[in-house]
């Protein structure tokens, strides 16, 4: 049986997309996405996005990693998924689209659409939640000055205050957790941004992650990393990334994250199921 699967990347995080409106594949979502994702045997991608189309403007997504597992919610991933339903549907910008994931329902608005393969969309990702201390998080020997945070924005992370992003063994770091996502994040250079990478669940070091970049701008506010606007109920963040750069607006009060970034069109490819 051979399929239709378009890929997509937002940042450097590349997904395949799946529409199952050409009708489901007889072997498991697991297997397919180990196959497709394989960068040396497939077609190569951080995860495998399945998209339902729920009826006008509304979406499901379920997200299966390069390896097979589940994960909840992608901030990067979902702009992917709304990017082949909104080429599909040839739709102009300022479309919301509702997306039920497995953290819950999230909205996002295309804000923008050059025109050719790249879109820019702002994704509501919900309240930052506090999570307990992971399981074998001791095993990073974390120095007990050094600023940590267990952050969920649906999916679970773990941010790290560091002096220089690029003086840490991250993917050392990473392996010893393997259950979350681990983001280090250090200040600047601009007063309102911080530089962060991540070794992501189930993928490994990925160029940028959206819920993870959420994440690490809450974390910084409360750090003061990122120097607080007493008059501003609603903050904004730049994260520098090894992908690029995404925009966070952080409520001070209500804990809500909103994520804003790019999408851009790859390629639309047939493979075998």
């Amino acid at each position: 049986m051979q399929v239709t699967l378009t890929k997509h990347q937002a940042l450097g995080n590349d997904f395949l997309v799946y529409d199952l409106r050409q009708g489901a594949p007889a072997a498991a979502w697991d297997d397919l996405a180990r196959r497709w994702c394989d960068r040396r045997s497939g077609v190569g991608a951080d995860g495998l996005l399945i998209l339902e189309n729920h009826g006008e403007r509304h979406l499901a997504m379920v997200l299966y990693n390069a390896d097979g597992s589940r994960a909840e919610i992608s901030g990067n991933g979902i702009r992917c998924l709304v990017q082949a339903a909104h080429q599909s549907d040839g739709r102009p910008p300022g479309v919301t689209y509702v997306v039920a994931t497995e953290a819950g329902v999230r909205r996002v608005e295309v804000v923008g659409d050059d025109g050719t393969n790249t879109i820019q969309a702002s994704v509501s990702m919900g309240v930052v939640g506090d999570l307990s201390v992971p399981e074998g998080w001791e095993r990073l020997g974390c120095h007990p000055d050094r600023p940590v945070a267990h952050l969920s924005l649906g999916n679970p992370h773990s941010v790290v205050g560091v002096d220089d992003v690029e003086g840490v063994s991250l993917t050392e770091l990473g392996e010893k957790v393997p259950q979350i996502n681990l983001e280090i994040v250090a200040p600047g250079p601009e007063n309102d941004a911080i530089t962060m990478r991540v070794h992501e669940r189930g993928v490994g070091i990925t160029p940028a992650c959206g819920s993870g970049a959420c994440a690490g701008a809450f974390a910084a506010l409360s750090w003061g990393l990122v120097p607080s606007n007493a008059k501003a109920e609603v903050q904004e963040v730049t994260v520098h990334m090894d992908g690029g750069d995404t925009r966070v607006r952080i409520n001070r009060t209500t804990r809500e994250a909103v994520l804003v970034g790019p999408s851009a069109f790859v390629a639309t490819l047939t493979v075998d199921a």
